[in-house]
């Protein structure tokens, strides 16, 4: 049974640049963006929680995200969790919502949140040349096993080089928008 299978690769890097698109969906640009409290975890009845799943968190304003907490008791842990998630945002607290008015970033914050989105990119092309190596050990390993010829491994190869050359583009490509993003707003 051969072990090379284009569509696995192809979904594996397709999941790399998705990765990647919502790691960039949660940097800050000084808009309200509700992924931005995606990675937040509050700890409510007795465990760690996403804030989505114990709040409804909206923005609106362009600049202000509204997290609207369903059980009273959970307000200050959704709170702590904010706070512990160094997003750089001071809630205010009005009964069961709380509020998140978006900070203008500094030039130097800009600075830090390109890289960062850089690393993110390095990171899914990383990942996505993972995916390319193991196709390729595949492919030696089918042909060892006499059930492709060289021929076809070859060209395999190169199919899998075409994939790997498109989705590291879409990774490019995505993160030099949020970079361009976060230093025009």
């Amino acid at each position: 049974m051969a072990k090379y299978d284009k569509a696995d690769i192809e979904r594996r890097m397709a999941g790399a640049v998705e990765s990647l698109k919502g790691d960039l969906g949660g940097l800050r640009t000084g808009r309200a963006n509700v992924a931005l409290l995606d990675p937040v975890m509050c700890e409510v009845y007795g465990a760690m929680m996403p804030i989505g799943q114990v709040a409804t968190v909206s923005a609106p304003e362009p600049r202000m995200l509204s997290v609207q907490v369903w059980d009273k008791g959970n307000v200050i842990a959704v709170e702590k969790g904010i706070a512990h998630a160094n997003l750089g945002l001071n809630p205010m607290t009005d009964g069961q919502t709380i509020r998140l008015p978006m900070p203008d970033l500094t030039e130097e914050r800009r600075k830090e949140l390109a890289k960062l989105a850089g690393n993110y990119a390095e990171k899914a092309k990383i990942a996505i040349r993972n995916v390319r190596r193991d196709a390729n050990e595949a492919l030696k390993e089918d042909e060892k096993k006499k059930e492709i010829s060289e021929d076809d491994r070859k060209r395999m190869e190169e199919e899998v080089q075409k994939l790997t050359d498109k989705y590291v583009a879409e990774t490019d490509t995505a993160a030099a928008n949020k970079e361009k993003e976060i230093m025009t707003q």
